[in-house]
């Protein structure tokens, strides 16, 4: 509840208590923390900012008592990080919406009650008009959602997702029917930037786990008659660990603490996502070699924390396009 108002049963929106319940989540497994910020960010957060009266009344409460999930319907085969050049396509006959396309890197539609989709619903003249986000059942008749393997966060399954003339009511459009054709406007501000601070969390905790690890077994673990952390190059590499999570801390709470003042933000959580996930990748691997062929065996999770870091500099806008939007923010000359 800690991204809902207290009149729909939550504990009032506090970001940096979120944040901080994704990085503790995110230490012992990003598969834990993957269902709370499905949960608590893209329902909860998504539906205080732009739902409509009967939507938040309906489904806010579902939220808060960790019975209602959302799941991010936005990348497709050929979308990325151009996410308004979006394929997937709806129009209105009467009183119906006829949804058609397909949805990749979904995770965990299978276990969400709606699938947040954002779909073409007028031309292409300009790219960021004519959208609108569908909220969609993944029971819904003509919804189809296939497995994908991918190599971390592997707690949590992404799908694929087609959609076959699915038939949604006008209560499906985010905001209700007048938010026809506004869902860039809703996306594009506060939702992709609490996102940017979601993977900085996960990237946060899992980075903490690793050096956590790493700093119990280079005590432990003896050669040449004295602990590993004895040797220079060992101590070097924790050190710096140690150094790179406390930086990622401070410019996660800093980018939180705008977002949440809702003063302009869009450089800093750009700056936070970039930071966290190259540095989560970065200290996980450190923290890997501390721990030598240990850090390569399933009989630690230290496999585990670099496969789920991994992969983090490319979800949610890849490093490179923070560093697009970082620059052009900043006014950088072309």
């Amino acid at each position: 509840g800690l991204t809902i108002p207290e009149e729909f049963g939550g504990a009032g929106v506090d970001l940096p208590a979120t944040m901080a319940v994704i990085e503790e989540l995110s230490k012992r497994s990003s598969a834990l923390s993957c269902p709370y910020i499905m949960a608590a960010c893209y329902a909860g957060m998504n539906l205080v900012e732009s739902g409509s009266e009967a939507q938040k009344r309906e489904m806010l409460p579902r939220v808060a008592r960790g019975e209602l999930l959302f799941a991010y319907g936005l990348s497709e085969p050929n979308v990325g990080g151009d996410l308004a050049s979006v394929e997937t396509h709806a129009r209105m006959e009467g009183n119906r919406i006829i949804l058609n396309g397909a949805k990749r890197w979904c995770t965990g539609a299978d276990i969400a009650g709606y699938i947040f989709c954002l779909t073409r619903t007028g031309p292409r003249d300009d790219k960021y008009k004519n959208l609108s986000v569908l909220l969609v059942p993944p029971t819904a008749k003509g919804v189809t959602i296939t497995p994908l393997d991918h190599l971390g966060i592997r707690g949590v399954e992404t799908k694929d997702v087609t959609f076959d003339d699915v038939e949604l009511g006008p209560d499906a459009i985010l905001g209700g029917a007048d938010k026809w054709n506004q869902g860039w406007k809703q996306l594009a501000g506060r939702a992709l930037e609490v996102e940017k601070l979601e993977l900085s969390a996960v990237a946060l905790g899992l980075a903490e786990a690793a050096v956590a690890d790493a700093w119990d077994y280079a005590q432990a673990r003896v050669q040449f008659g004295k602990p590993i952390s004895a040797h220079q190059s060992i101590r070097h590499a924790l050190a710096e660990a140690k150094t790179k999570t406390l930086a990622m801390r401070l410019m996660l709470d800093h980018a939180t603490r705008l977002v949440q003042a809702r003063q302009p933000s869009a450089t800093e959580t750009c700056m936070a996502k970039l930071y966290c996930c190259e540095g989560a990748a970065e200290v996980t691997q450190k923290c890997q070699r501390v721990m030598g062929a240990y850090g390569l065996s399933d009989l630690m999770d230290m496999e585990r924390y670099v496969r789920d870091a991994i992969g983090l500099p490319i979800v949610g806008g890849s490093s490179n396009m923070q560093k697009n939007n970082i620059a052009n923010r900043l006014r950088l000359a072309e």
